[in-house]
């Protein structure tokens, strides 16, 4: 991590957010089939955050059922990951400097994810938290429950982490990123599933332009 704070200091939280985000997008999405799926991951992150105050469950599947794993599938199985001609760097100093989580740490989330699926089965009440769930959607809403705050604490961790072993600005940044990721993927994947119609497997990285400071 002290690479990526000596590497770049950008002057503006604007900036540093969208150092973060040419990174992700050069480092992690030369895939069209990758980022056809952050499309689709993106626009159910899209409608999540909307049912997230009109129905919790429903947003905790949107989230984690569709979103995560559409993109999560993504960088595990389509993602190439021998050496990056583009970039110039191999798949494994790429792991090495990711400020988010790396394939390995997205390993243990996603398992984290499917152990908590059983918490409701040891725990009908969620340690005394709710009553004993009901049927199958009570145990739907303990387990979206779950499901959401995996999530929170997920991106809290992580998080703190950069603001403590980097600097705290590294951490909000970051943290904003992935808040706002829904949004900036479908902003600028919407084409990639007609250019993987059209044959194009990997992304040229040419028809975005990096910002003025990068890693």
């Amino acid at each position: 991590m002290t690479q990526i704070a000596e590497a770049a200091r950008p002057a503006t939280f604007y900036e540093a957010l969208q150092t973060q985000r040419w990174d992700d997008h050069r480092f992690y999405h030369h895939s069209r089939l990758n980022q056809s799926l952050h499309f689709v991951s993106a626009i159910s992150f899209l409608v999540a955050y909307v049912y997230l105050f009109v129905d919790p469950v429903v947003s905790a599947f949107l989230g984690w059922g569709v979103s995560m794993l559409t993109r999560q599938s993504g960088h595990f199985f389509f993602e190439p990951k021998g050496f990056d001609r583009e970039a110039g760097v191999t798949h494994e100093y790429k792991e090495q400097i990711k400020v988010g989580y790396n394939l390995s740490r997205k390993y243990v989330l996603m398992a984290a994810w499917a152990a908590t699926t059983l918490i409701p089965w040891a725990t009908p009440t969620l340690f005394g938290i709710y009553p004993a769930y009901e049927g199958w959607y009570g145990y739907c809403h303990h387990v979206a429950v779950l499901w959401i705050a995996t999530g929170v604490v997920a991106v809290l961790l992580r998080t703190t982490f950069l603001m403590v072993t980097v600097e705290p600005r590294h951490g909000l940044v970051w943290l904003t990123k992935i808040l706002t990721d829904p949004f900036h993927d479908a902003k600028i994947y919407w084409k990639s599933p007609f250019k993987l119609l059209r044959g194009e497997r990997l992304d040229p990285m040419t028809d975005w332009p990096a910002p003025l400071v990068r890693l």
